[in-house]
C-alpha cells in the first residue's frame, strides 16, 4: 500500500451502494440538473436529498425509485404524510412514472412505484422491497421517536434506500445524525462520537469538535446533496426566483397581571415557555376574532395555521367557507379538505402544521395566517412553505397573530430564517464539490501538514 492509498484509509466517507446509469436513460421530462441528482443518488444507493421547496424533489423520489425497481427487480416504496400519496399520483403521470397507492401489502405492484402513509406501515412486511424512499423524512427528527425507530428496524436490510427533505432546522446535527442511521451510514451514537464534544449541563447539547468541522461535513458530504437552488450546480435560476413574502404582525391587547393579580399598564413580553403558553391562553379570543376578520374581509383562498384545539374550533365557526382539519378526523376527511384546498374546492383550510404542514404543494393560495404559534420553528418553516415556494406566481402575505405579551414575534422569526439560510448554504458550499468530484469519478485527498520545527540539511548532504 503506498502512501496516498494509506491516507485514504483513514477517510471517514459513505461507500457508493448504487449503480452508474447513463443519463440520457432517465426521464427526459426532468431537468438536466434533477437528471444530475438522481443519476447521483443511484449511484451511492443510500443517499439523502435536501432540497429547497418546489426544486422537484417528488419528480426525483419516483425516477429514483422506478430506476431501483427496474435494476432490482424487486418492487420499490415511498413512504409519505397523509394526502401526499394522491399528488404524487398525478406527478407521475405528468412525468409518465407509474404510481400505485396501496394500503396493505396485497396491494403492492412489481411493475409500479409503490406509495403509502406513514401511518400505514403496520400493514407492509418491507423486507421484500429492493429500495425505499422517504418522503418529508424530517419524520426521522426525533432521536426517541416511535416512528423513527419502526423505520429504522423496518429498512435495516434493504439494499436501496433514500430520503427527500427542505433543509433540517437550523444547527440540527441530530436530525442528520438520524438520517444517517436509517440509512445505514452510521449510527447516531457512533456519530456524536466521532465527530461532537458534549457540550456543558444540558444533555441534549451538543458541538463539533475543532478539529473534525471539516471532516463531518466531508462524511456529510459523501452521502448527502444539499441544494437550494439549480445555480450552485451551474444551470440557470430563471423558474426559481421565490416570490415577495410579507410578514405582518397583527398585535392584540394583552392584560397581563402580575403575582398578585394586578392588571399591568404595560405588560412585558413573556419570556419562559409557561408564560408564553399562558400569554396565548388568555388572548385566545381577540386573536380569533382579529384572524377572522383578515380571512373574511377576502374572496380568495387563506390557510389558517393554529395551536390549540380551541383556536381551531372557534375559526371554524368564524370564517366563511372553513373546513377544519384535526387530528382526530377521520383520514378520509383529512384527504379529502387537504385534497379539496389544492383543487380550489375550499376557500379556508384551518388545521396545525403538525397534521397539514408537511408535503402538500399549495402555490394555489397565497394568503396564510397564524393564529398560535409554537417555538418549534421548523414547524413555521413547513408551513409557510406550503404556499411560499417554488413555482408560486404572486406575493405571498403571512399574517402572525399574538398577544402583545408574546413581543415582537415577527423578529424572531427573521432571525431564525436567517440562521435557516446561513446553514442551507454552508451545508451546500461544503457539500457540493463532493456530489460532482463523485458525478466525475474523481476524488481529492488532501493530508494538511504544518511545520513545527526547523529543518536541518544533514552534513553528508553538504
Amino acid at each position: 500500500m503506498n502512501y496516498l492509498d494509506f491516507i485514504a484509509t483513514k477517510e471517514i466517507k459513505a461507500a457508493n451502494a448504487g449503480f452508474n446509469i447513463d443519463i440520457k436513460q432517465l426521464n427526459q421530462k426532468m431537468f438536466e440538473w434533477q437528471q444530475l441528482l438522481v443519476k447521483w443518488g443511484l449511484k451511492k444507493g443510500k443517499c439523502a436529498f435536501f432540497e429547497e421547496c418546489g426544486l422537484g424533489k417528488t419528480i426525483q423520489q419516483l425516477c429514483w425509485s422506478d430506476e431501483v425497481r427496474k435494476y432490482t427487480g424487486l418492487p420499490t416504496i415511498i413512504l409519505a404524510p397523509l394526502a401526499v400519496a394522491e399528488q404524487t399520483k398525478l406527478q407521475g403521470q405528468l412525468f409518465n412514472v407509474d404510481v400505485n397507492i396501496c394500503e396493505s401489502q396485497k396491494a403492492i405492484s412489481k411493475n409500479a412505484v409503490n406509495i403509502t402513509n406513514y401511518e400505514k406501515m403496520h400493514n407492509f412486511d418491507f423486507s421484500v422491497f429492493g429500495g425505499v424512499a422517504l418522503d418529508e423524512s424530517s419524520i426521522l427528527k426525533n432521536n426517541i421517536g416511535k416512528i423513527r425507530t419502526e423505520l429504522i428496524e423496518a429498512f435495516k436490510l434493504t439494499p436501496f434506500k433514500s430520503c427527500y427533505s427542505a433543509t433540517p432546522a437550523p444547527n440540527d446535527y441530530m436530525e442528520l445524525g438520524n438520517h444517517s442511521e436509517f440509512l445505514g451510514i452510521m449510527g447516531y451514537f457512533e456519530m456524536l462520537a466521532t465527530f461532537f464534544v458534549h457540550d456543558g449541563g444540558e444533555v441534549h447539547k451538543w458541538r463539533l469538535k475543532g478539529h473534525a468541522e471539516d471532516k463531518f461535513w466531508d462524511w456529510l458530504s459523501s452521502w448527502a446533496c444539499v441544494v437550494p437552488n439549480p445555480s450552485i450546480l451551474g444551470y440557470e435560476d430563471d423558474r426559481y426566483n421565490l416570490p415577495p413574502l410579507n410578514i405582518h404582525q397583527v398585535t392584540v391587547k394583552s392584560d397581563m397581571a402580575d403575582d398578585c393579580g394586578q392588571v399591568l399598564l404595560f405588560p412585558t413580553a413573556s419570556q419562559t415557555l409557561q408564560q408564553r403558553s399562558q400569554a396565548r391562553k388568555d388572548s385566545l379570543e381577540d386573536r380569533v376574532k382579529a384572524a377572522s376578520d383578515i380571512a373574511n374581509s377576502t374572496n380568495e383562498q387563506v390557510l389558517i395555521w393554529c395551536d390549540l384545539n380551541k383556536e381551531s374550533e372557534m375559526l371554524t365557526k368564524q370564517i366563511n367557507g372553513a373546513v377544519e382539519v384535526k387530528g382526530s378526523d377521520s383520514e378520509e376527511h383529512k384527504v379529502k379538505a387537504m385534497i379539496g384546498f389544492a383543487n380550489g374546492d375550499v376557500r379556508v383550510l384551518v388545521s396545525k402544521p403538525s397534521i397539514c404542514g408537511y408535503g402538500m404543494n399549495w402555490q394555489n393560495c397565497n394568503k396564510e395566517i397564524f393564529v398560535g404559534l409554537s417555538d418549534s420553528f421548523e414547524k413555521y418553516y413547513q408551513a409557510i412553505r406550503r404556499c411560499w415556494r417554488f413555482g408560486q406566481t404572486k406575493t405571498v402575505d403571512a399574517y402572525l397573530v399574538v398577544s402583545e405579551a408574546e413581543g415582537s414575534v415577527k423578529d424572531n422569526i427573521e432571525r431564525k430564517q436567517k440562521q435557516a439560510d446561513y446553514f442551507m448554504q454552508n451545508m451546500a458550499q461544503r457539500t457540493i464539490n463532493s456530489l460532482l468530484d463523485d458525478l466525475n469519478n474523481t476524488t481529492r485527498i488532501s493530508n494538511s501538514y504544518i511545520a513545527t520545527e526547523r529543518m536541518e540539511i544533514p552534513n553528508w548532504i553538504m
